[in-house]
């Protein structure tokens, strides 16, 4: 084995992982030199396992981040995942697209809460990835990368332990992760295009997000895919991921998704549709957003991914019912 590389042995929720420092790294703060050699884990939790007595310098504990290491000092990282406890396993049946030894794929159905929170304490996809796939136990929030909210579908990935996690987060921080998105908006667009507009709270509704000048740097890309009389059926890709960045985007541009309950509106655009056509676009019982496509990079053998997840039912009829309006629209 080559000193300076890791090696690991995984034991139930450890996983021991031991390396020499090189001479370019000689000199320099313990938690930075564990940050550079341990790369699999974040800053963060490399710090709070350096305070934790989980690092070993020379064989005894590195209970101090700045300690200084030299060339040839040996490193022993004792990485512990600690069992979430306050989530309790439960048996809801999830569309499982793809499974490994790091990652696993859903297609989580509209009308599913991703984690629990104060109006919901339980029967979320986090309860059922506990069940479905125990090992997520001991990785932060089972494993969840990113999220969809509850009237969305689509593609979702999970982290399987903390190793493959840590990667995730960071190719999706890095913008390595492909995300897009079908979806139905009011009104006919000319074209395709960009939003590039800053997300943050509103101002006055703070469970609300808007376009406001202090927000984090939003982009969106969107292509349309169909025009109807009075809306669209987009294309949409992430380069961000923002708290309801689709729908607060569409918004902006005065484009809301159909059904949206918190950023679009009832009223259907347009004269013509029959009071049973206008009726069923009013009651469309969520927004018309679909996580359609998902491509990352495999953590451990750099293997390229990539996922389809069809449109569901009810959009697919959605874009039915558009489709036969027009007949008598045009």
């Amino acid at each position: 084995m080559d000193d300076q590389s890791p090696a690991s042995i995984a034991d139930g929720n450890r996983q021991a992982v031991e390396v020499q420092v090189p001479a370019e790294l000689s000199g320099q703060r313990l938690d930075r030199v564990a940050a550079n050699l341990f790369g699999d884990y974040s800053r963060e939790r490399l710090k709070q396992w350096i305070a934790d007595g989980h690092l070993k310098l020379n064989g005894e504990t590195a209970a101090r981040a700045r300690v200084q290491v030299m060339v040839g000092d040996r490193l022993q990282l004792q990485a512990q995942a600690e069992p979430q406890q306050q989530v309790r396993a439960q048996a809801l049946p999830l569309d499982v697209v793809y499974r490994d030894e790091d990652l696993a794929v859903i297609n989580k159905p509209a009308g599913l809460t991703v984690h629990p929170g104060a109006g919901q304490a339980d029967s979320t996809m986090q309860n059922a990835l506990l069940h479905h796939f125990p090992e997520t136990a001991t990785v932060p929030r089972a494993g969840l990368v990113h999220r969809l909210d509850k009237l969305t579908s689509g593609l979702l990935m999970v982290a399987l332990n903390l190793r493959a996690h840590t990667a995730l987060v960071r190719a999706l921080q890095a913008r390595e992760i492909d995300r897009e998105y079908e979806a139905v908006v009011h009104g006919v667009l000319t074209g395709g295009g960009q939003v590039d507009a800053p997300i943050g709270r509103h101002p006055s509704q703070r469970t609300r997000m808007a376009v406001v000048a202090n927000g984090r740097p939003s982009v969106t890309h969107y292509r349309i895919l169909r025009r109807f009389a009075h809306h669209c059926h987009l294309r949409l890709k992430l380069e961000t991921g923002r708290t309801h960045q689709i729908r607060v985007h569409m918004q902006h541009l005065r484009y809301p998704l159909v059904g949206d309950p918190v950023y679009g509106s009832r009223n259907v655009r347009g004269s013509g549709f029959t009071d049973q056509e206008r009726a069923a676009i009013q009651q469309f019982p969520r927004q018309a957003l679909h996580a359609a496509h998902l491509a990352l990079t495999q953590p451990s053998s750099g293997e390229p991914l990539s996922f389809d997840a069809p449109l569901p039912a009810d959009m697919q009829q959605l874009l039915e019912l558009l489709a036969a309006a027009d007949l008598h629209l045009k």
